[in-house]
């Protein structure tokens, strides 16, 4: 998915949790597409996909890799059925979990393709990591999206 950084996870479909927070895949090799907005490689809006830093064990996950990424990486999206779509990295920061903006599941404007994973500071009796790390990316390599 992210060759410089390594990340390369299989993508599934998520929804949302009891407490309508955004599931997350349990296996940290997977990632989640949020499957109540665009899709990667949709004409319009933002494509989320999370996934996890690490679990409970110890164990790293495929989404570690976002504290590499930079702006100008690359990242490709293998889509079954359909040609592969590409972006370019335009942004990473971290954010409080509860000030992750709305705009992030924006399903309206230019297509966006947003990975989110969890940023320290991890807190144990606060439920753990406090942070997100949001990566956003811009399409590449394509003249025109589909409408």
């Amino acid at each position: 998915m992210a060759p410089r950084t390594g990340l390369d996870a299989t993508i599934d479909p998520v929804g949302v949790t009891a407490r309508g927070d955004m599931a997350v895949p349990d296996d940290p090799s997977e990632a989640g597409w949020y499957r109540h907005g665009p899709a990667p490689g949709s004409a319009h809006g933002s494509a989320v996909l999370v996934g996890h830093v690490d679990t409970d064990t110890g164990a790293l996950g495929e989404f570690l890799a976002l504290y590499g990424m930079r702006r100008g990486d690359r990242v490709e999206v293998h889509r079954t059925g359909d040609e592969p779509v590409t972006y370019g990295v335009t942004s990473r920061h971290t954010v409080p979990k509860e000030a992750l903006p709305s705009t992030t599941f924006r399903r309206t404007g230019p297509p966006a393709l947003t990975l989110i994973t969890c940023a320290p500071p991890y807190i144990p009796e606060q439920g753990g990591y406090t942070s997100n790390l949001v990566v956003t990316a811009e399409p590449v390599g394509r003249t025109q999206w589909p409408t």
